[in-house]
């Protein structure tokens, strides 16, 4: 990965690790007083509030990966790689609850016909990414920029 890129990944997971944080909070003004007095139901709420917590610390975590992919002078290649592949697993799995969370709320306040809607737009997003997230992941020669196949001989 190109030390800009990483540094624009670093920036891209900070705004939605804040996204994330700004989601809970509504969560917490708007739906909480209603969980504290019963009007919703308690399971999806807090199920969401551990999704949008795992996400957001998935992108905090993404952050510090790059952050650390971009470190050209300091850290060498092979660990500025490894570096960046956990950055894009953490991110992955930061953008997978993300899109967990809408369904959630939706059964929190029990709209089922949404939510379930939502639910399976959520699983065919999921079948999507795991289809074709190693082929974006992460791979290659830092230093050199070229690209690197499975076994780690240059690809051409």
């Amino acid at each position: 990965m190109r030390d800009d890129l990483a540094v624009h990944n670093v920036n891209r997971s900070y705004q939605l690790a804040a996204s994330s944080i700004a989601i809970f909070t509504f969560l917490l003004f708007f739906l909480y007083p209603r969980f504290a007095s019963g009007d919703v139901d308690a399971w999806p709420f807090e199920a969401t509030l551990i999704v949008m917590g795992v996400a957001t610390f998935s992108f905090a975590f993404a952050s510090f990966y790059y952050y650390g992919a971009s470190l050209s002078g300091r850290i060498d290649a092979t660990a500025r790689t490894q570096y960046s592949r956990r950055g894009d697993s953490f991110w992955l799995v930061g953008c997978v609850l993300l899109f967990l969370a809408p369904s959630l709320i939706l059964f929190t306040v029990q709209l089922l016909l949404v939510a379930l809607t939502w639910f399976a737009l959520w699983l065919v997003y999921l079948v999507f990414v795991l289809r074709h997230f190693p082929l974006v992941l992460t791979r290659g020669n830092l230093e050199t920029g070229k690209a690197v196949g499975d076994e780690g001989r240059p690809v051409e």
